[in-house]
């Protein structure tokens, strides 16, 4: 997780008019201004976006620190324990800098428990409460009206660089998973209107973002709860589905990154846009753990011979699609035998990018009480032998890339080193902001001067190590 301090620059009041000598220049009041602590998954992330835009619109401006912020808003993630931990620890944080607290986010479905530790918080509301943290908002410091001043721009207020943006989906999961408690938190599935979806994404391309990543908390569910219901857009229907979303999305120019995708039959049908073009070649897909008996105690499906059947076929059709996914390991009940096959499932996957998490209970979850807990020097030596085996398949595939020219999205443009010479920090498409490697660009702006982040370049690898790609420009 990570904290996000919001630092966009704004202007506390606007410039006057003047009509003669006789007139003064009108001058408004400053607006008053709220500090954003974001914790959490890109899920969180959108919330707060949308929760800044709305304020915005009603005329507060941001602030970039505690001691400017007439409120601070801090946006808690309960998905672990230690998330939570980490959550009320930034409320302690955020109340002995500011003093003028207000909590949301999925943390909120615990409100006795922050105002039990922090009494001095202003109001708690839950995940998603856009309308509840707002109405908190105004009255612990109420919006001055100022008619005269566009304070949002036209893609919303945004917590990640211009040039991409998450897009969420739909809200809450219809899945039981026993280590999850996101149900309980953000209820069942609930999918966005796919026209409304479809114009927050060209108003945000418009807006200047070149790729988007696309999120929920399954996205190959999309449109289950609304039967797949049509839609109309520009002239023609379309479903409330992943497939027909992808391809919409496709149609934008931009990169589109698919991210939490079940492996559902139907995301079959969206490899074949990759192999085209039109979609970014990666997927983004939690397995979690691939023994049959510990997918069965996580409530997981578990044929993981077909899935890897599905992966090969994937591979036919685009060869350089990126998988990307996640494993608990120390489960309960997950014995050596388990642990093993799964190690020998991920030798037999080749997953371009893997995350592990140590199983940790959390309050609420089934799995809690399920029989045969993992010591944790067992967690411990686990954790350590699937990360030695990821790293090294990660260490051999992007080795078998040096010598290619791979097409990059820039995210900074670095310092000038002793040379005088100026490199950058860019991904490759089998690379997720935050989650994933970089690629390191040496001698960026002696063939690209005007290189900006967000400008999409061709790039000769040179080396590689475990997690990253290093190279230079291939030309303009």
């Amino acid at each position: 997780m990570s904290v996000i301090r919001i630092n966009h620059p704004t202007r506390d009041s606007a410039p006057g008019k003047s009509y003669g000598r006789a007139h003064m220049a009108t001058k408004f009041p400053p607006a008053p201004k709220v500090g954003m602590v974001s914790l959490g998954c890109p899920k969180a992330l959108v919330d707060s976006e949308r929760i800044l835009t709305k304020l915005r619109s009603d005329g507060y401006a941001m602030s970039p620190d505690y001691a400017g912020a007439d409120v601070v808003l801090v946006n808690t993630c309960g998905f672990l324990d230690s998330a939570k931990e980490e959550s009320l620890e930034a409320i302690g944080e955020a109340i002995a800098e500011n003093g003028r607290v207000i909590v949301t986010g999925c943390m909120g479905n615990e409100a006795d428990l922050i105002r039990e530790r922090f009494p001095q918080v202003l109001a708690v509301t839950g995940a998603h409460q856009y309308e509840a943290v707002v109405n908190a908002v105004h009255e612990a410091s109420p919006p001055i009206p100022n008619a005269f001043v566009d304070l949002v721009p036209e893609g919303g207020l945004k917590l990640t660089p211009r040039h991409y943006s998450y897009l969420k989906i739909s809200e809450g999961c219809n899945h039981r998973c026993t280590f999850c408690i996101i149900p309980s938190i953000r209820g069942d599935l609930v999918s966005r209107r796919i026209d409304a979806v479809l114009r927050e994404a060209e108003k945000l391309v418009a807006a200047g973002t070149k790729e988007l990543l696309v999120i929920s908390q399954d996205t190959s569910a999309y449109g289950v709860d609304v039967r797949h219901e049509p839609r109309n857009w520009h002239g023609r229907e379309i479903r409330t589905h992943m497939t027909d979303l992808a391809s919409a999305l496709g149609d934008m120019g931009v990169w589109t990154r698919l991210h939490y995708v079940y492996p559902y039959p139907h995301v079959d049908q969206v490899i074949p846009l990759m192999a085209e073009g039109k979609l970014t070649p990666y997927l983004d897909i939690p397995f979690q753990h691939a023994s049959p008996k510990v997918l069965k105690a996580m409530k997981r499906p578990g044929n993981d011979a077909k899935v890897l059947a599905r992966i090969h076929k994937w591979r036919d059709i685009c060869p350089d699609i990126a998988i990307r996914s996640s494993f608990v390991v120390g489960f309960p009940g997950e014995t050596e035998e388990d642990f093993q096959y799964l190690l020998d499932w991920l030798e037999e996957a080749q997953l371009d990018r893997v995350g592990a998490f140590r199983f940790e209970p959390v309050e609420g979850a089934v799995a809690n009480d399920l029989p045969g807990a993992v010591p944790e020097e067992v967690k411990e030596e686990r954790y350590a032998r699937i990360m030695e085996k990821t790293a090294a398949i990660s260490a051999a595939k992007l080795q078998a890339k040096i010598g290619r020219i791979l097409p990059v999205i820039i995210d900074e443009i670095g310092e000038a080193d002793e040379e005088g010479s100026i490199g950058g920090t860019a991904r490759s498409q089998a690379d997720a902001p935050e989650i994933d490697g970089n690629v390191f660009l040496r001698d960026l702006q002696d063939s690209h001067p005007d290189a900006k982040p967000g400008d999409i370049i061709n790039v000769l690898i040179e080396d590689a190590d475990e997690h990253d790609l290093f190279g230079a420009p291939a030309g303009k």
